[in-house]
């Protein structure tokens, strides 16, 4: 490693002018250890009763409820070496999201990315906004989404495509979408409550009203698009109304989403609703679905068919686990994470980058920071979490003390007091980090 420091730092640490920058050879700095290391196919495995007398008693504790289901899984080999009713149909919460990350992935690859168009209306001056299904659009001076792309750079298009004509008109289309926009068994202020919105091919920031992952969301999140859209275009909020594209419209501009890899990172990362039920619709439009939630739900079982994978125990209706009435088992979010970490399904690799690390980053960046709540697997677990009142779930990717790469899936709901659940789980992953168990 060289630095070289210009006259600033320079005058900044006191030296004189006589005293010139040159480059100096460094101490090349040891390369720190992976957050997980390489899959070693030929670490020990543990074994089953290795497993069953370390895992058993953590997953009996008062704190995770009378009914708990559990999978693990060595990835290597794809063997099953842990169980518990792990057919089960369980209420999984956001490990849903998953399956989501899964099927989007498998369908329309880690490099698609979500347009959104402007075409050209009916009279002179319309042009047509249509929603293709990308949450992220931006409208904020810092985007809230990595890698958005901008209502504005779309509006310079189009003003530049429509040479001497003034815009006069914004019509939205979103025609894309079919069905209602709130799921089935969603809480009623799922969509303005700030975890969730109302489900839309049109929308700008996962149709927050302030770039923070908790805000508000707009009541109409393609509304407020499309009249910033017009604002953008110099038009009033006025000039704005629901319409469909005319056949064979010439198109005027287009601006394209993050490759789908990287906005299904961000949604695991934070366990992003919108970006999950934005997703699960593009597998129904990959799948010729209806872009619903009925149509989503569907499209998603028979990818995941497709892929060999077990669907004993599906039961979504959502992309998120936003619902009560979703259902997995333990089983299918194993099967999922085994692949997701082969060597030759990089289209699923997203997944794994994805997991939020314990004690780094997204949903676990708070977790496994005492002795007592798993710190000892800090760094070492890769986990998406799942958290429903009375649900508790836990399910990712772990390296046990010999090497041994393990996929696992914990799943309780009926639990009673959610701090001390998630405790309890956080454990169960830790020890399975620290357990040759054989």
């Amino acid at each position: 490693m060289s630095v070289f420091a210009g006259d600033g730092v320079i005058s900044a640490f006191g030296l004189t002018g006589a005293q010139k920058a040159s480059w100096r050879a460094g101490t090349t700095l040891p390369v720190p250890p992976p957050v997980l290391a390489a899959m070693d196919g030929q670490a020990p495995m543990p074994s089953q009763a290795g497993l069953s007398a370390v895992l058993t008693p953590l997953l009996s504790v008062q704190a995770l409820g009378p009914h708990i289901t559990a999978s693990v899984v060595d990835v290597t080999t794809g063997q099953s070496i842990f169980s518990s009713e792990q057919d089960a149909a369980m209420t999984p919460a956001s490990t849903t999201k998953i399956v989501t990350a899964a099927a989007v992935l498998a369908t329309r690859g880690p490099a698609y990315r979500i347009p959104t168009r402007v075409v050209a209306g009916a009279q002179p001056g319309e042009v047509v906004l249509i929603g293709g299904g990308d949450p992220t659009l931006s409208v904020f001076p810092t985007p809230y989404y990595p890698g958005a792309a901008r209502i504005d750079d779309l509006a310079k298009q189009v003003k530049q495509a429509l040479g001497g004509t003034a815009p006069t008109k914004v019509i939205y289309d979103v025609s894309l979408f079919s069905g209602s926009g709130v799921g089935p068994g969603w809480d009623p202020d799922a969509t303005t409550g700030g975890s969730g919105a109302v489900i839309t091919p049109l929308m700008t920031e996962g149709g927050r009203t302030k770039a923070t992952k908790y805000s508000d969301r707009y009541a109409q999140p393609d509304v407020q698009a499309a009249q910033a859209f017009a604002k953008a275009l110099g038009l009033p909020a006025g000039a704005v109304a629901a319409g469909t594209a005319p056949a064979g419209a010439n198109e005027l501009g287009k601006v394209e989403s993050a490759p789908l890899a990287r906005i299904v990172e961000f949604m695991l990362q934070e366990s992003d609703n919108v970006l999950a039920d934005e997703l699960a619709r593009q597998v129904a439009l990959a799948k010729n679905q209806p872009a619903s939630f009925d149509g989503a739900a569907t499209a998603m079982k028979e990818v995941l068919e497709g892929l060999g994978l077990p669907v004993t125990g599906y039961g979504l209706v959502d992309g998120s686990g936003f619902s009560r009435s979703d259902r997995l088992s333990p089983a299918l979010l194993t099967g999922i994470l085994a692949m997701a970490a082969r060597t030759d399904r990089g289209d699923l690799h997203a997944i794994f980058s994805g997991l939020p690390v314990a004690a780094y980053s997204g949903t676990l960046a708070t977790r496994y920071l005492k002795a007592a709540e798993g710190s000892s697997a800090a760094g070492l677990v890769r986990a998406k979490t799942g958290t429903l009142t009375g649900v508790n779930s836990l399910s990712g990717i772990v390296v046990d003390a010999d090497g041994r790469t393990l996929a696992f899936a914990f799943m309780a709901d009926q639990t009673t007091n959610g701090p001390q659940a998630v405790i309890a789980l956080d454990r169960v992953a830790a020890a399975l980090a620290a357990c040759g168990c054989r």
